[in-house]
């Protein structure tokens, strides 16, 4: 890694560290252009600042009101990829950038005491409020692991899918998550991402222009890129369809594929 990926990273780390601190102290974590998205001034579940186009604001209001308010506040992300993940009983999904855990508990509660959801997070802060809102939620089918998504702490083939949210964009080697995606994945195995996506067009200068790396979205890929991206790991039947627009040019966009 080179100095200024270190940089990225701890830049990353750092953020998202006192993100979780934030909501452990009764606030409310956000995330947008200006690493900060703008409230729009409605409420969710006690008292939770609800954000349109990042975090809590993307899930339906029945999901939020079955999670630990310290989960729904810690919501980050830009999209639900639960909404096309389309987990089944006694499946086993993953999801990268985990946070505060509220896609584990609600993919824990999809896939049933049969099955297994793992989060993973490289932020020891947002683990400990990732572990806490899984014992209030009572969640017994959820394992959170510390660690890179670049170098997955789980053997290979051993979960059916993985999910992100708004979290692979802060890689700076998503080559690698995407190698590793595919390596956990089985044979079939399948992913649902949400991400920020930029139209094709757009140089890495102007996606910098639009926000910086921490705010989700200096560290875009564009469509084409992460399509190729994805064929490089050996993914096949990808589809990338854009949600909403976050910035100009730039968009939250679901990302399909299958092993």
């Amino acid at each position: 890694m080179t100095g200024q990926d270190g940089d990225l990273r701890e830049q990353v780390r750092a953020n998202y560290a006192a993100a979780a601190l934030r909501v452990a102290a009764g606030g409310t974590a956000c995330c947008g252009s200006d690493g900060c998205g703008s409230s729009d001034g409605s409420d969710g579940s006690d008292g939770v600042e609800i954000d349109a186009g990042f975090g809590a604001g993307l899930y339906a209001a029945g999901d939020r009101d079955a999670l630990p308010a310290e989960a729904v506040a810690a919501s980050l992300g830009c999209g639900n990829p639960l909404a096309v993940a389309e987990l089944r009983e006694g499946e086993r999904v993953l999801d990268l950038g985990s946070g505060g855990g509220i896609d584990v508990l609600l993919s824990a509660r999809r896939v049933g005491p049969s099955g297994k959801a793992y989060g993973l997070d490289m932020t020891e802060e947002m683990l400990a409020l990732a572990l806490a809102n899984s014992k209030k939620a009572g969640a017994t089918n959820v394992e959170f692991l510390k660690g890179a998504i670049e170098s997955v702490p789980l053997p290979a083939n051993s979960v059916d899918v993985v999910i992100s949210n708004c979290v692979i964009n802060l890689s700076v080697d998503k080559a690698a998550v995407f190698a590793e995606m595919f390596r956990v994945l089985v044979p079939g195995g399948r992913i649902g991402v949400s991400d920020v996506v930029a139209e094709d067009h757009l140089s890495p200068e102007q996606r910098a222009e639009r926000g910086d790396y921490v705010g989700c979205t200096a560290g875009a890929l564009s469509a084409a890129e992460y399509r190729a991206g994805l064929e490089a790991a050996g993914f096949t039947e990808i589809g990338i369809t854009p949600t909403h627009q976050v910035a100009d040019g730039m968009h939250s966009a679901i990302v399909r594929a299958v092993k």
